[in-house]
């Protein structure tokens, strides 16, 4: 599961009535080291750079968190329009924002190239 969510915000998914705010949140209160992660960036990005966090997770819990967070377009969608960024991910725990102004940038399209992935592999990654 990906989210713990209360029995009052389900019931209102339910009726077709939750809003970014309280499905963020919802994320926020979930995923904590992934929220952690990702704050980091976004705010490290505010000053209009790139900025990528590339240190593992503590333990398999958070590198879960991680996973599950950008690997779900809702939930990565509700953070990038939340931060106001664009994030990029590589393996079980490299993680960047970019502004929207960056998007179209020669680093960005660095950041998610094939060579940039095969770059940042090493065996004890295989698995992650």
């Amino acid at each position: 599961m990906s989210l713990d969510v209360p029995t009052a915000l389900l019931e209102r998914a339910e009726a077709g009535q939750v809003d970014d705010a309280e499905f963020v949140d919802c994320v926020r209160r979930s995923l904590p080291y992934a929220w952690l992660v990702v704050s980091d960036v976004a705010g490290r990005a505010a000053d209009g750079r790139m900025a990528d966090h590339a240190v593992p997770p503590p333990s398999e819990t958070e590198r879960g968190q991680l996973l599950r967070a950008l690997a779900s377009d809702a939930i990565r969608g509700g953070l990038e329009r939340h931060f106001g960024v664009k994030l990029a991910f590589q393996n079980c725990h490299r993680v960047a924002a970019f502004p929207p102004a960056l998007v179209d940038s020669d680093a960005y399209r660095q950041f998610v190239s094939p060579l940039a992935q095969i770059r940042n592999q090493s065996p004890e990654l295989r698995n992650c």
